[in-house]
């Protein structure tokens, strides 16, 4: 079990005051691992924190605009500079908004791509340059059941994360001669504010649990061993690669 012990790394994970954000932080805290939150709400991303210190975990806090590229890059390269290397990031900032592709608008488009795509290279190439120069380095992208399959009234959702993994194949072929290892996570449905709409909606939970081959909605949780596993020692020849934890829905029409 030495392989998946993440004992004496530290790990960013971006957009980690909730939802699955917050829930991998727990799962790489159980590994070993200090962990780093993010999130551009202070009030929200403190309380977080608060929370896991007051179960006892090794936990810091960032806070900065995931999508501003100098504030990242300020951010990522004074905490570097203080003696706080990043070993693990977990690019995990997103958003969701839910409209008829004919009827998208411009400016929800735009920001969509800034919060799921931009965020990712931004934090992405920040970290990357400390994790280049030590000659190791784990990189952990999120992306979706989307990033293969398509639904109503989330095709700007479902470009970004197809960008995502094309984006994760794309820092493996140019980082991994350094040492880093690049990889993405694609979640299936599971309960979070982002899939609300869906959570409380009585006729796609019903649909969604037939069409899923394990029948029901993931946990949380059932993210934490993928995670642990591409943070780990475990995963030290896997690179490029988007991991599907979703209950077998991309395996079946």
């Amino acid at each position: 079990m030495h392989l998946f012990d993440l004992t004496g790394r530290r790990a960013l994970v971006t957009g980690s005051s909730m939802g699955i954000g917050y829930s991998l932080a727990l799962g790489l805290i159980g590994a070993g691992a200090k962990v780093v939150l993010n999130a551009r709400n202070r009030e929200r991303l403190h309380q977080a924190m608060d929370s896991l210190k007051a179960c006892g975990s090794d936990v810091d806090c960032m806070c900065f605009d995931v999508t501003d590229s100098e504030a990242v890059r300020a951010a990522i390269d004074e905490y570097e500079a203080a003696g706080n290397s990043i070993d693990i990031l977990v690019n995990n900032a997103g958003m969701q908004h839910r409209a008829p592709l004919a009827e998208y608008p411009a400016a929800m488009f735009d920001l969509l791509m800034r919060t799921n795509v931009n965020s990712a290279f931004h934090v992405g190439q920040a970290v990357a340059n400390h994790m280049i120069m030590r000659g190791s380095g784990k990189i952990i992208n999120i992306a979706s059941v989307q990033t293969l399959l398509a639904r109503p009234g989330v095709a700007p959702y479902m470009a970004s994360k197809g960008a995502i993994a094309n984006l994760t194949r794309g820092m493996a072929t140019e980082w991994a001669r350094f040492g880093l290892n690049c990889n993405a996570i694609a979640p299936g449905y599971f309960k979070t504010p982002l899939t609300s709409a869906l959570s409380s909606d009585p006729e796609f939970c019903s649909w969604l649990e037939k069409r899923t081959p394990q029948g029901r909605w993931g946990n949380l949780e059932d993210l934490h061993g993928a995670c642990i596993y591409l943070a780990s020692n475990a995963s030290g020849f896997v690179n490029g690669h988007t991991l599907y934890v979703d209950g077998g829905i991309t395996a079946c029409m």
